[in-house]
């Protein structure tokens, strides 16, 4: 981590779509069709419609901005975060951004703008926002289309912030001694990865230290080839490291999980095409309040819908492993923070 106050890690603010040519599915992505062939082609059927309404049609009536500095009691270090949201009717989508980058004139511009105008402005974090309000439009967070609610209990922003990193490393299938990269150091799933025994590599772009010391490498590209699974934040999206990784993990058959409130209503579409599973946490996050929420889980172990099985009993995690001490690496951009130390 950079210094007492941990800054969420997004794209800068300018930063164009990345392009990918990767393709390949294994299981219906929600509300039945076939998964992308990568983030640029998603984007390109909902602009020509092929999802949902045309996009044309549809206005942004509220673009507002979350910004918060939190350090959770007991914890030695914090973090901020700014957070894009769009609402699209009852639809709400949201993309991180690295606090500050984001000028009022930019989220004053989004208010009235039809989806398809947003979908190409030359902000990625705008384009991503408008996406994931979109799809939440088309195909919200319901059993129906996939998903299964995960009460989070009341409780403290440390409390809420743990019961979410259960539910997050419970969708992880890790075997004794196999290493997960968490792209995006949240401190709560590394306490819940190293609960269970399990070996992780720290991944985020500002470097630092986690709260146990360890040190965070900056290059998740170059950690690729020394894991066996990858946990990486729906941050990704926004600073163009979602495709490498989904394209790696497509290609070698590893596992990669997403835990997402930026893109939360996106990330689930590729399920099969390299993604095996998704915690989404739609707005508002659980960090807002400190009363009961729900988060949606997507994914291999959690039902029959989509090629899911049920969900486990919460007395019996499906990760499993042996203490063993967390690997560690160096490297280039490719971490990111999200919301939830």
């Amino acid at each position: 981590m950079s210094g007492a106050i941990r800054a969420g890690s997004a794209a800068p603010a300018s930063q164009e779509r990345p392009a990918s040519t990767s393709s390949g599915t294994t299981a219906p992505a929600p509300s039945g069709t076939s998964a992308p062939a990568s983030y640029d082609d998603l984007v390109s059927r909902a602009l020509a419609g092929r999802l949902g309404p045309d996009p044309r049609s549809l206005r942004i009536a509220v673009a507002f901005t979350t910004s918060q500095v939190v350090r959770h009691d007991g914890r030695r270090g914090g973090y901020r975060n700014e957070v894009l949201s769009l609402r699209l009717d009852r639809a709400v989508g949201s993309c991180a951004v690295e606090p500050g980058a984001l000028s009022e004139g930019a989220v004053g511009d989004c208010v009235g703008a039809h989806v398809a105008r947003l979908l190409e402005h030359p902000l990625t974090p705008v384009r991503v926002a408008a996406l994931d309000a979109y799809l939440m439009h088309v195909a919200p967070h319901t059993p129906e289309n996939g998903a299964l609610p995960r009460p989070l209990p009341a409780g403290s922003s440390l409390e809420k912030s743990r019961a979410r990193a259960t539910a997050v490393v419970e969708l992880l299938d890790v075997r004794p001694g196999q290493t997960v990269l968490v792209v995006g150091v949240v401190n709560s799933l590394l306490e819940a990865l190293r609960s269970r025994g399990v070996p992780y590599i720290p991944c985020d772009l500002k470097g630092g230290r986690t709260e146990w010391g360890e040190p965070i490498v900056t290059d998740a590209l170059a950690e690729l080839d020394h894991c066996d699974a990858v946990l990486a934040s729906g941050m990704t999206l926004g600073n163009g490291s979602f495709e490498p990784l989904r394209e790696h993990a497509l290609r070698v058959g590893k596992q990669l999980v997403m835990f997402a409130q930026t893109g939360s209503a996106v990330l689930p579409r590729f399920l099969g095409a390299g993604v095996s599973a998704v915690c989404a946490e739609p707005y508002p996050f659980f960090w807002l309040d400190g009363g009961l929420g729900v988060i949606h889980r997507y994914g291999h172990g959690l039902g029959h819908e989509h090629g899911h099985r049920s969900d486990p009993p919460s007395d019996h995690p499906s990760v499993h492993g042996s203490v063993h001490p967390p690997v560690h690496g160096s490297g280039h951009r490719d971490g990111c923070t999200e919301a939830a130390l």
